[in-house]
């Protein structure tokens, strides 16, 4: 059976077919979940925002402008989401150290848990705009495209968006070696 495609999917669900947003909350909810993680370091907060973001997106369905790809459309509600999360937070919790699905093999386990965990730590120092910019390109892997579209920028000031957060990720690190 032919997968169907998002548009399609969204045509059913404001038609009334329950099982179709079903089927995009099973083929995004991984992917949300995981960039959640990395903006917010929090196993529930991850959960809460992911939860959200698809309520949010099927109560205003009827608002997606089919023109654009529904994953940008469901992740910048994911983002805005994760920096509300993120701003409500009062003095920054600690993290719980939960990590999302893509772990390391055993091999590189070892060699990278520190530096894992001091980008980790320099990722989590920057301000939440800059931050869900490196998660968007190096951990979600999207094009600069698309994250202006998610993100409601021109891709100019997405590119310079993330030449800030690298600059300020870069200086954090080496902070942090210095110690």
């Amino acid at each position: 059976m032919k997968e169907e495609d998002d548009a399609t999917l969204v045509q059913r669900s404001l038609q009334g077919d329950g099982t179709a947003f079903g089927q995009l909350v099973e083929r995004y909810q991984r992917t949300i979940f995981n960039a959640a993680m990395r903006m917010l370091r929090n196993t529930d907060d991850a959960r809460d925002v992911t939860q959200t973001a698809f309520l949010k997106a099927f109560e205003h369905l009827r608002d997606y402008d089919p023109a654009f790809r529904f994953y940008s459309w469901l992740y910048r509600i994911a983002v805005n989401e994760s920096l509300d999360a993120l701003s409500s937070r009062k003095g920054g919790e600690a993290l719980d150290g939960a990590e999302p699905d893509e772990s390391p093999g055993p091999e590189g386990r070892a060699e990278g848990e520190q530096m894992g965990r001091a980008i980790e730590a320099a990722l989590m120092r920057i301000n939440p705009e800059l931050r869900s910019v490196i998660v968007l390109r190096h951990i979600v892997h999207l094009s600069y495209h698309d994250m202006a579209d998610i993100l409601q920028l021109p891709e100019k000031t997405v590119k310079s968006r993330l030449y800030s957060a690298r600059q300020l990720l870069r200086e954090q690190l080496r902070e942090y070696q210095g110690h």
